[in-house]
Order: structure tokens, then C-alpha cells, then sequence
């Protein structure tokens, strides 16, 4: 099992917002905050509280600015755009309000009462979430959000993450990518090419972007990777996470989830192998500013699905 390292940023919280920040997000909300509980999970330096006023009213606020990460209020605004855009169809928080200052982001969403799988992951909420995924992917096609980019635009750097490890290999690459990095390169090339679709793609599915509530309702937190793509792309995701923190038979699912979508296996391997490459280039970044745990995550993301590749491609 690779799944030791937790998925967590260094989070402030909602008495770190400056006054004109909440002032904002009160008057969306409709109501003076009296209690703010920071939620775990997730990689953002900036707050994540479930909000109460003083009437009763209920939000969930997730705020960040420059001072924290450089990046990471431009993901609060990509995921501003997308989820204020979201059919009614998708199981998602609707969005309540937005106030962007210029430097602080903050995004108010309806609170969902529920919370994340268990992991290691357990069959039944596995299997929840799987069919979950499938339903949504039909909800989901045609993809309808005016400017959303292809999966192939927004992966295409990523899944370049072999080539550029062939071009500079450190010296403790993972023995096996070592000695097959030709067939990585072909192969993430390949799954470039098989991320064509129409399908609003999530594309950032695992464990804690996802919410389980006591009557069974799935839904998928936190969209600012949102993309046009093949419908079994999120499903495909997910069992990366699967993967990681192990105890399921990771290709008998992939096998599962290519015949249910009339998908190529071959295509779906591809895709992992294009995703291994980007963890494992990633892993070998400096630490982002407020994210210290984010390259050793992914660095077992990368071992995790390196072992399983290894499996899939065996002779």
C-alpha cells in the first residue's frame, strides 16, 4: 500500500480572511458567520471552512490569495467559472457567490452534508462512487460550458513528463521506468491521442473531491481541472487512487470500466502510463509555497501506478 502520505496543504482559516474578505462572503451567505470549522484534505494552502450565521444559514467558503500559493487563486477562479456553469444534472455543490478582489479569491458553495470514502478504499462506497461516475458521464455529454478546453489541451505538457525524464533521468528513477522509458514515451503519446471526447471531465477524482451522504448521494467537490474528454477518464482517475492506497484488484476494474464504456483497453493503460509520467516529473519539483506534502504524494502516486504498469504490460 502507497497511500502513507496525506493530501493537505497548510491550511489557514476563516479568522485569517481579512475583515473586507468575510464582509463579502457574509453578505452572499445573507448572515453574520458564527461558526466556521476548517475542513481537512485537499492540496490548497487557502481556508476551506463549513460556515454557520447567526440565522441558521449554512455555506461552504474556500478562500486563498497570492501570499499563500501564486497559483492558487487562479484555480479558484477557473473553478468559480465551471461550477457556476454546471448543468443542474452534475452532483455537484452549486455555487452561491464569488468575491475576487484581485488578489483574495473566495468561492461560496451550498454545504453538503456527508463526508469523504474511506481509505483504504471499501468495496461498496467503491462501487458507489463507480456507478456514480458512469451516470454522471452520461448526464454530462455533450459537455455544455462554453470554453472548456480538451482534456488532450490541458493534459498535453503532463503527459510530456516521460520525455523530459528521458532527457535528464535522475539518478534514483524508478528501476522498472528505467529500463522501459521507449515504451513510457509510446505509451503516453498514445494516451494523448485517446483522450478525445465530449464528456465534462472532472479530472481530479479521487478520495477527498468526493462527498458520500447517509442516503447514499455522491457528490464531486472541487472542479478547477474541469475538461472535455472521454466519458471514462474520471473512472480511470479514481482507480489511480484505488491504486494508491491498495487492497482491490485495480485491473480487473480497468478491465470493467473499458468494456462498460466500449473503450479500448489498450487506450486506458496508455492513459496511466501518461499520468505516471506526470507524477513521477512532478515528484522531482521543489515544494510549492504552502504545499509540503504535494511532491511526496506524488511521488507514490507515481510508484503506485509504476507497479501496476509493470502488471498491465507483464509478458
Amino acid at each position: 500500500m502507497f497511500g502513507m502520505v496525506a493530501a493537505t496543504g497548510v491550511r489557514i482559516g476563516w479568522a485569517d480572511l481579512p475583515r473586507r474578505v468575510r464582509d463579502a462572503v457574509e453578505t452572499i451567505v445573507g448572515g453574520v458567520v458564527v461558526e466556521a470549522v476548517s475542513q481537512a484534505g485537499g492540496f490548497s494552502p487557502g481556508s476551506a471552512d463549513r460556515v454557520r450565521t447567526d440565522d441558521g444559514r449554512r455555506a461552504f467558503v474556500k478562500a486563498v490569495s497570492t501570499a499563500q500559493n501564486e497559483r492558487s487563486p487562479r484555480l479558484h477562479r477557473a473553478e468559480a467559472r465551471v461550477t457556476a456553469a454546471l448543468p443542474a444534472g452534475v452532483p455537484a455543490p452549486r455555487l452561491l457567490g464569488c468575491h475576487d478582489d484581485g488578489d483574495w479569491v473566495a468561492l461560496v458553495l451550498q454545504d453538503i452534508e456527508g463526508r469523504h470514502p474511506a481509505t483504504p478504499w471499501v468495496a461498496d462506497e467503491l462501487d458507489r462512487i463507480l456507478a456514480a461516475l458512469a451516470r454522471l458521464a452520461v448526464a454530462a455529454t455533450p459537455a455544455q460550458l462554453p470554453g472548456l478546453p480538451s482534456a488532450a489541451e490541458s493534459l498535453a505538457k503532463d503527459f510530456a513528463g516521460w520525455h523530459r525524464i528521458a532527457a535528464d533521468p535522475p539518478a534514483n528513477l524508478h528501476p522498472w521506468a528505467a529500463s522501459h522509458l521507449d515504451e513510457l514515451r509510446a505509451l503516453a503519446d498514445r494516451g494523448l491521442a485517446a483522450l478525445a471526447g465530449d464528456c465534462l471531465v472532472h479530472a481530479d477524482i479521487r478520495a477527498d473531491n468526493l462527498l458520500l451522504s447517509a442516503d447514499g448521494t455522491v457528490t464531486v467537490v472541487d472542479w478547477p481541472w474541469a475538461c472535455r474528454g472521454p466519458a471514462w477518464l474520471d473512472s480511470v482517475v479514481l482507480l489511480v487512487n484505488v491504486r494508491l492506497h491498495g487492497g482491490h484488484d485495480t485491473s480487473l476494474l480497468l478491465a470493467e470500466v473499458a468494456s462498460a464504456a466500449g473503450a479500448d483497453l489498450g487506450d486506458l493503460v496508455a492513459v496511466l502510463a501518461g499520468l505516471a509520467g506526470y507524477f513521477a516529473q512532478m515528484a522531482r519539483q521543489p515544494s510549492p509555497a504552502g504545499l509540503p506534502t504535494l511532491r511526496a504524494f506524488q511521488a507514490a502516486q507515481a510508484d503506485a501506478v509504476l507497479s501496476w504498469l509493470a502488471e498491465l504490460l507483464a509478458p
